[in-house]
């Protein structure tokens, strides 16, 4: 066993966590830009316009990095991207508390959204193949508990300082360059991802290894075995963004002007519901590496399902809206971005891994933005926009399912073995003795969904 590895194996909880403040940050930088650009607005004379526009921006970099970043780290390695990321989002940082104005501004939003977004994937990349299979979905569930966290963190930050104008706003993004700093000096000390290493070795000798194959984003689009998950995936996590996207931006909207209840309540409830999603996420944990994830991902289903379309049965009213809101955090905790980190994981090869999850991310972004342009006007029925809601989740949760539910193909059991083996065992698992590797979605050993 090499240095590399032998860190690895015994500090996957250390590089788990320093990986997965990721998620941490992302969440972090956009509660801050949405509450510290309003701050700005009534001390630096920063627009409403101009707010719209930088808001734009950062989905719009994040989606950008995502995949970009995604595909850097499959090339370069996991380890030089995210630092390189990491930095970016203290430099951007930096210039979002000492900018005098709207160009400052928007090369810091540009920097934080290229460099959060571009970190996601290659962090998330780093913690499964640091972890193992006992192990692998404690680890990748614990980057949500993190998310969860950022968000926790930072509305309780903003509620201290809401009152303080500018200096309230430089002090939110200052915190989220303080914690990038922190993780970036952190992430010094982490080796390169040992399978990492391994695979771009093998590519560069010409080895004849499953992941030493797989190189191109090329290779997902026209291999059926990583194709399949590749849309699945796609839809599953876009589709039921949508949900999450547009009860987290129009939640408070439709809570005041159709439930009919304060500002200050919805406040409540939405830290009620943070409670449970976080209590929710650890109860993940639990089962993400074991033999029943599948169906805590149906109840998961359900519970979404029951959250977002309760009202186009029984109609808008306080004690629905709370049912809602239950039913919606315990459903995302198993049926939403903690499974999807986890299947993404284990569908694609090392050299593969990132650059698809990176692709995924950025579709789901970008298209939960456009849907934002719209919500607005579906908004002047909400039944209309709840039902539009439970459409797209309903498709998205069915993606899922007809993805995964009957998967018995991980990547990690396979990549690392030659091609002619890796055939034969899954010939031995049942696939037709002419199939390719590629072919062999429900070949493989183990399975992780029955």
């Amino acid at each position: 066993m090499r240095p590399a590895e032998q860190s690895h194996a015994t500090n996957a909880w250390r590089v788990g966590i320093i990986s997965g403040m990721a998620s941490y940050i992302d969440s972090a930088a956009i509660v801050s830009s949405g509450t510290a650009l309003v701050l700005y607005q009534q001390s630096i004379g920063v627009t409403g316009d101009e707010i719209g526009v930088l808001s734009a921006t950062l989905t719009l970099c994040i989606a950008i990095g995502a995949i970009t970043g995604g595909r850097l780290g499959d090339h370069f390695g996991r380890r030089s991207v995210f630092i390189a990321t990491m930095a970016m989002i203290v430099v951007g940082s930096a210039l979002l508390v000492t900018a005098p104005g709207f160009a400052g501004l928007f090369i810091g939003t540009a920097l934080v959204g290229l460099g959060s977004g571009a970190d996601l994937p290659v962090s998330l990349a780093t913690i499964s193949e640091t972890a193992t299979e006992e192990n692998r979905g404690k680890l990748l569930g614990f980057s949500q508990v993190l998310w969860f966290v950022g968000i926790m963190a930072t509305s309780g930050l903003g509620a201290i300082v809401g009152d303080m104008g500018q200096r309230g706003g430089q002090i939110m993004f200052g915190h989220v360059g303080i914690v990038a700093l922190i993780v970036l000096l952190f992430r010094l000390t982490i080796p390169e991802s040992s399978i990492w290493a391994d695979a771009r070795q093998e590519r560069e000798s010409g080895a004849g290894t499953v992941r030493a194959q797989r190189v191109s984003i090329k290779d997902v689009l026209s291999q059926r075995i990583y194709l399949i998950p590749f849309i699945a995936l796609l839809l599953f996590y876009t589709l039921t963004n949508i949900g999450a996207n547009t009860n987290g931006q129009f939640g408070t909207y439709v809570a005041v002007n159709v439930v009919g209840i304060s500002v200050e309540t919805q406040s409540l409830i939405g830290i009620g519901g943070m409670i449970v999603g976080v209590l929710g996420a650890f109860w993940f944990m639990k089962i993400a590496d074991g033999p029943r994830r599948m169906s805590y991902f149906v109840f998961g289903a359900v519970c979404l399902l029951v959250g977002y379309g309760l009202p186009l049965l029984v109609g808008f009213s306080l004690p629905i809206w709370l049912v809602m809101q239950f039913f919606g955090a315990l459903g995302g905790a198993f049926a939403f971005e903690a499974i999807m980190k986890i299947w993404s994981q284990e569908s694609f090869p090392t050299l593969l891994r990132s650059s698809a999850q990176g692709a995924i991310i950025a579709v789901a972004r970008i298209v939960a933005s456009a849907v934002a342009l719209v919500t607005p006007a579906l908004a002047t029925d909400p039944k209309v926009l709840y039902g539009f809601i439970t459409g797209a989740v309903l498709a998205g949760l069915l993606a899922g399912w007809l993805g995964f539910h009957n998967s018995r193909f991980n990547t990690f059991e396979v990549e690392s073995k030659d091609l002619g083996q890796a055939q034969d065992e899954l010939r031995a698992a049942g696939i037709r003795k002419d199939a390719p590797v590629a072919d062999a979605r429900r070949g493989g050993a183990r399975s992780s969904e029955s």
